[in-house]
């Protein structure tokens, strides 16, 4: 293999999900491309490494300074969904009918990983928490171990500070990642989420 092809293949294996035989196969689809295709898929990788960031109040990803769902002012901004990633946010967009706002904690509580509430936007929640009156508080993080291990922190806190709080259905399976969770389900368990013993 040459090393310029070997090179694409080295970077485009570092995405998540790709070993070495999709990336050589993703390489060469893009060498049969034109050079302006290959050119503008160069430049929106480009691109979105510039111009995106995350929202100053739920971090989700944005352009501007709020996101397009923090700046809408037809969403039900007293009920908010907790999640991990902006990941997560596009999925319960797409597969169910939420249509209140969100909060971005950019990952879990992960002791083995060192991953502690510093780590995480948890001292930006509570900000917004103590700003804003908030009538439910949704936790769909992950029913990992270090998802409930965070979705039990997080309810201690709210239950120390008075909000009603409530997770996702257990339609959602054990040990699953919300982006591997089918839309049907994962909408019948934001739809049919429990009230959290907080």
């Amino acid at each position: 293999m040459s090393p310029t092809l070997e090179r694409l293949v080295d970077q485009i294996a570092k995405l998540p999900g790709l070993g070495k035989k999709s990336a050589l196969r993703l390489a060469l689809h893009i060498l049969k491309q034109s050079e302006a295709d290959a050119r503008a898929l160069a430049d929106a990788i480009v691109q979105v490494k510039i111009k995106l960031h995350l929202c100053a109040q739920c971090g989700n990803l944005t352009e501007g300074d709020l996101c397009v769902i923090c700046a809408d002012q037809k969403r039900d901004g007293a009920l908010l969904c907790i999640v991990e990633s902006p990941q997560d946010i596009l999925r319960l967009e797409k597969a169910t009918g939420y249509r209140g706002v969100y909060h971005v904690l950019g990952g879990v509580l992960s002791p083995l990983d060192g991953v502690t509430p510093d780590d995480l936007r948890i001292a930006d929640l509570w900000k917004r928490t103590d700003q804003h009156v908030f009538r439910e508080v949704i936790l769909a993080l992950s029913p990992t171990a270090d998802g409930d291990a965070t979705s039990m922190y997080l309810l201690r806190e709210l239950k120390a500070r008075k909000l009603a709080a409530s997770r996702l259905a257990r339609g959602v399976p054990i040990g699953a990642e919300l982006e591997n969770v089918d839309e049907v389900t994962l909408s019948r368990a934001l739809a049919e989420r429990t009230k959290a013993d907080n």
